[in-house]
Formats: C-alpha cells, sequence, structure tokens
C-alpha cells in the first residue's frame, strides 16, 4: 500500500493556477478537476474586486485544491509555494483586465501584469534549475512548462472591411474542425490575427499584456526556460464578473436598466465560450512545443450592438417561453426590448475589429470548440438567470465574509 501510495504520488501533475478566482482561471480549475483525477492544484489568487472564492467554493472543498491568497508580485510567498509543492506546471491568468480601468489607473495594470509576471517566472525558474548545459544555459527538471495566458488585444486593432458580414471560407480540412457542425461563418474583415501578426498594442492594458509576454519570450530566448505563451479572443460563459460586456448587458436587462453601448456599436469582438478555452489550454500544457505561442479562438466574429441585441431577444423569449425565470425579473416582461439600449461616448482609443485564426493550434493540437456561439449565449444567460445569488454576491462584496468565515483562524 505504502509503495502504490508513493508511486501514485510521484506520477501527481501539480498545477500552481494564479488568478483562479477570476472568470477564466475559475473556469481552468473546474474543467480540469473535472478532467483528471490525479492532479493537485495549488490556487493563488490576491482576490481583488474580481476574484471571488464564492466561484470556487466547491472546488475548495477538494482535497486536491490548496488556496493561497496573495499577490504574484511577492517574491517570498511564491518562492514559498514552489518550494513546500513540487510544481510541475504554472498556468499564468492573474492579471488586471479591465481596459477601461487601465485608462484610469494605468500604473496599476503595469505592476500586476508585467513586473507580477517576471517574479513568477523569476521563482519557477529558481525552482526548476537543475545545472547548466555546456554552452552556460540553465538546464531544467523535466515535465515542467510555465504558460502565459495573454489576449488578443496584444496584436492591436483589424481593420473592419465589411458593414455587412460575409460568409467565410475555410478551405484547411484541419481547421475546418474549429468551425464542425456550423453551417453559418461569417467575418467582417479580410485579415486575421495569427501567431505571426506583429504586435501593436493600444491600450495600457493591451500594453501591460505585451509586456508580459516578451518578458515570458525572453526567459525562453536567454534562459531556455519551458514556457507557452497563448492569445485568447473575447471568452464568455458562467462566473463572468459583470463589468464585462455580456454579464453587464444580461443584469441590466434583468434590472429594466439602460443598456450603455460605446460609439455606434459597431466594433467587432471574437467570441470564445470559455471552457473551450479551458480545454485549449490544457492541450497546449500537454502537446505544445516549448518556447511557441498559440492562438485560441472560434471565429466567431460579430458586432456588439449585435450581441446586446440578441442578449434582449434571448432573455425576452425565455421569459415568455418558461414563465419560472421571471421571479428574477426587477422590471416589467414589457420593459426588455430595445429601448433599453443607449449609445454613449465612444472609449478613448476604442479598437475596431479583433478577429483571432486558431489555424496552428487546430492543426498541431487538434483543438476545436465544443459549443457554437448560439448554444453558449443561451447556456451563459440560463446560468446567470438561475445563479443571481452569485451575482448579488459579487457585486455587494460578500463574497469576502466568505473568505474570513473559511481562512480567518488558518
Amino acid at each position: 500500500m505504502y509503495l502504490a501510495a508513493s508511486i501514485q504520488n510521484i506520477a501527481m501533475k501539480t498545477y500552481l493556477v494564479t488568478g483562479a478566482a477570476g472568470f477564466i482561471g475559475a473556469n481552468f480549475v473546474k474543467y480540469m478537476l473535472k478532467k483528471y483525477d490525479d492532479i493537485a492544484i495549488v490556487i493563488l489568487d490576491k482576490l481583488t474586486y474580481a476574484g471571488n472564492l464564492g466561484t470556487i467554493k466547491e472546488e475548495l472543498k477538494d482535497a486536491r485544491v490548496e488556496f493561497v491568497r496573495g499577490d504574484i508580485i511577492n517574491a517570498e510567498l511564491v518562492s514559498n509555494i514552489f518550494t513546500r509543492r513540487s510544481i510541475d506546471y504554472v498556468v499564468n491568468f492573474a492579471a488586471e483586465s479591465h481596459v477601461d480601468r487601465s485608462i484610469t489607473n494605468p500604473q496599476l495594470f503595469l505592476q500586476t501584469n508585467i513586473l507580477g509576471t517576471q517574479n513568477m517566472l523569476e521563482c519557477a525558474k529558481k525552482a526548476w534549475t537543475t545545472g547548466k548545459d555546456a554552452q552556460g544555459y540553465p538546464t531544467y527538471m523535466p515535465g515542467k512548462k510555465f504558460l502565459q495566458v495573454s489576449t488578443d488585444e496584444v496584436y492591436g486593432s483589424l481593420s473592419k472591411d465589411y458593414d455587412t458580414p460575409q460568409p467565410l471560407h475555410i478551405e484547411d480540412e484541419g481547421v475546418r474542425r474549429v468551425v464542425k457542425g456550423r453551417s453559418h461563418i461569417q467575418t467582417y474583415g479580410k485579415k486575421f490575427f495569427t501567431e505571426e501578426t506583429p504586435l501593436d498594442p493600444r491600450s495600457p492594458y493591451s500594453s501591460s499584456k505585451t509586456g508580459a509576454d516578451l518578458i515570458v519570450r525572453a526567459y525562453h530566448e536567454t534562459y531556455k526556460m519551458p514556457v507557452n505563451i497563448t492569445r485568447c479572443s473575447n471568452n464568455y460563459g458562467p462566473y463572468h464578473f459583470p463589468e464585462k460586456l455580456i454579464p453587464l448587458i444580461i443584469k441590466n436587462i434583468l434590472e429594466g436598466r439602460k443598456l450603455p453601448v460605446y460609439g455606434k456599436g459597431d466594433n467587432v469582438r471574437d467570441w470564445l465560450y470559455v471552457e473551450d478555452h479551458a480545454k485549449a489550454i490544457d492541450m497546449v500544457l500537454s502537446g505544445g512545443r516549448v518556447g511557441e505561442v498559440y492562438n485560441i479562438g472560434g471565429f466567431n466574429e460579430e458586432t456588439n450592438i449585435n450581441i446586446v441585441k440578441l442578449t434582449i431577444d434571448t432573455i425576452a423569449r425565455l421569459m415568455k417561453e418558461e414563465p419560472r425565470y421571471q421571479a428574477v425579473l426587477k422590471t416589467s416582461l414589457e420593459n426588455i426590448n430595445y429601448d433599453l439600449i443607449t449609445y454613449v461616448g465612444d472609449r478613448l482609443g476604442h479598437d475596431m475589429r479583433y478577429a483571432i485564426d486558431p489555424s496552428k493550434t487546430a492543426r498541431e493540437l487538434g483543438w476545436y470548440p465544443e459549443t457554437p456561439f448560439e448554444t453558449g449565449i443561451e447556456k451563459t444567460i440560463r446560468w446567470y438567470l438561475e445563479h443571481q445569488d452569485w451575482v448579488d454576491e459579487v457585486v455587494s462584496g460578500d463574497y469576502q465574509k466568505y473568505y474570513e468565515q473559511m481562512y480567518s483562524n488558518r
């Protein structure tokens, strides 16, 4: 029994996941714990306004999970984690990520997103280094990897070439898996972001994420550190903090409040269901070539105004088809219409269009998103309708009480 337990312990992979009380990080943890039995996860999260322990409360009960509250910029804290635990993979989600907030306080984004990432890299390098090779480069323990979760915003902005979307034809059979089961595929432009697209960030947020990506690349080139970078399109799905477009629109519709839309609402974003993103990260960790960048997107381009209108239409339909949902309404059903839309002054430096080409990820790793947008948006809306207690908790700050209750005496 002792020998078997020891062998199992050696085989078990341990993940250090930063920012896992946030939207994408939490969904990644849920996905991994559900998929694998023989893993351990250490969560490091500062619990800023967008980090919510209530999001991962069930996962925190799992014996495979350890939670550490702290900042990724804290070298002593991060080094202690590597000393106590044999970390195989670092997945760095932790970041300040809201563009509007970066315009108001850019320095905070530089501190967390650049210096915090560099600290995580340095602590991992020190823990994983075993010596030097003949050329003087560090050598590392086998099976280690640092994965930086980045964004398509580091590429800047694409042109919007068509006011009316045009059919998108994909000839490559390997890439066609990305749009498996979908009959209506469209694009608003002639070009897409590939891994070879020059970095051209336009906001303090995207500039800070670009800086982080370059530091990760520098650690690979200078120290031969085993790393990958993933760059994803806009995510949507459960547990999204209601300052971002889709959850904010859902919340305001239910409350009968105006729906703020920047400019004319004609900016285009590429949408990806968050669980499909988690699946891709897992595949890059296990199969991605060291040092490579992988784009993660699903050819799901849509204008912001159409997203808002689709959300209004879907909520109105669900309220009529399934009257039980009307219990969460704080306005009358008749108020759920396009009159809620209000156009506001455009965001400073607002990028016109994002569109990811995930061909490399599809070809090399066999990844494809399993959730068509029409399915994913309804799943997302239903989740919010059925989890208004979570929304009330995160916007009120009550999750801080949960933290004190769970960890104040530990």
